[in-house]
Formats: C-alpha cells, sequence, structure tokens
C-alpha cells in the first residue's frame, strides 16, 4: 500500500521548494527593476559640461573682489593683475541636469618651445583621472542648467601661491592654460571631472573640452 504520509511530505516539501524558487527569481527581478530604474534616474540628472559654441551669446562674469570680465561664446578668459590672476571659461551643459560646479585645478604650459608643448600636449590627454583632493573649492555656488550656457571663474589671490605666477606668464606670453573643473548634480551625487584647455587663438582665447572622467560610475569610455 501506499505510504500516504511519506507522499504527502514530499509533495509539501516540492510545493514549498518550488514557490522559494519563484518568490527567488521574482526578487531578483524587482533588484534588476528597480535597479534599472535608479539607472534611469540617475540619467535623468546627469550632467555633461562641454565648450560652448562660438555663436553662443557673450557672458559677464563679476568676482568676489568686484573684478569683471565679459567671456564670448566658445571663449575663455585669463587675466593677471598685480594682486590675482583672473580665469574664466564659457561652458554649455549638454546632459540632462543641473551642472553643480564644485572645485577646480589648473596647469599652464611651462614654455613656447617645442619640447614643453609636446609635453602639456600629453598632459591635456592623459587618461589618469586627477586626484578630488587636488582640487580647489569655489568661494561662491555656480551652476549651468540642462541644454543652456555657463561660465567657469576662478582666481588666484595669493601671489606666493606657485599657480599664481604659472597662470600670470601664461597670460603674458599667450601660453595654453589647462583646467579640470569638478561638478555634481543637483543633489551632489554623480561626481564628474571635466578638462578644459583654455587656447590662445588670434588675440583671444578658445574654450576646447578635453576629457571626461565620472567618479561614481563607469567611465564614459
Amino acid at each position: 500500500m501506499a505510504d500516504w504520509v511519506t507522499i504527502s511530505s514530499l509533495a509539501t516539501a516540492g510545493g514549498t521548494l518550488a514557490l522559494a524558487g519563484a518568490t527567488y527569481a521574482s526578487v531578483r527581478s524587482s533588484n534588476r527593476s528597480a535597479r534599472v530604474a535608479e539607472l534611469a534616474l540617475e540619467e535623468q540628472r546627469r550632467p555633461v559640461l562641454v565648450h560652448s559654441n562660438a555663436d553662443d551669446h557673450a557672458q559677464k562674469a563679476r568676482f568676489a573682489d568686484g573684478h569683471p570680465l565679459t567671456i564670448p561664446g566658445g571663449g575663455a578668459i585669463v587675466d593677471s593683475v598685480r594682486e590675482a590672476v583672473y580665469m574664466a571659461a564659457s561652458l554649455r551643459n549638454v546632459g540632462v541636469g543641473i551642472a553643480v560646479l564644485q572645485g577646480w585645478q589648473a596647469s599652464a604650459i611651462t614654455g613656447a618651445d617645442p619640447e614643453s608643448q609636446a609635453l602639456w600636449r600629453k598632459s591635456l590627454l592623459a587618461a589618469e583621472q586627477p586626484e578630488v583632493t587636488d582640487f580647489r573649492p569655489l568661494t561662491r555656488d555656480q551652476y549651468i542648467a540642462s541644454g543652456d550656457v555657463g561660465v567657469w571663474q576662478g582666481a588666484v589671490r595669493d601671489p606666493a601661491d606657485p599657480l599664481f605666477a604659472e597662470i600670470a606668464a601664461a597670460q603674458s606670453h599667450d601660453l595654453p592654460v589647462m583646467v579640470d573643473i569638478l561638478y555634481t548634480d543637483q543633489v551632489g551625487e554623480q561626481r564628474t571631472i571635466s578638462r578644459f584647455a583654455l587656447l590662445p587663438e588670434e588675440g583671444r582665447r578658445l574654450t576646447a573640452v578635453a576629457r571626461h572622467w565620472y567618479l561614481d560610475a563607469a567611465a564614459p569610455r
């Protein structure tokens, strides 16, 4: 005769195992869906900064000490006085989220000779991600809306700072300047570094984007 108790127990165990498998699959599917939704939300907030276009409108910037600059579309300004050196670049946010600028670092070519220029170009296009700890904080909030143009501006006001002499010399001799800008989305996430060259061109400077690094996600390349 059939052992109905054993059969019943096995059937119950089988049903429980099937239910557990279905539950596990459902949880994994829910987790994947939640992650996809999270990534989609992040992309809806992601800013991406590049140089603006030559036909974009000029923008005026005023520094905390009152020093004014007018930056043309697609352009940049490097200006120096005895007390400070000033830099500004016209940028466009081609991402879908607001760009909140957080910090910057800069360097300039050390000479006009071919060797110095080659070394500077190599540094400009280097793939190594810059160290966030080397960035200088902004003294006031700077935002660039999605699909809009805006200005990054930075200044060095300490003549004893090595960067002061470096940027002043680049301005005086019409040499290129490299600027890394650290920015986030509007909630302080999705940290991104974009590298720009401020290039001398027939008595003015052009802004040109060179590199992007995502600090909290897979790189764009």
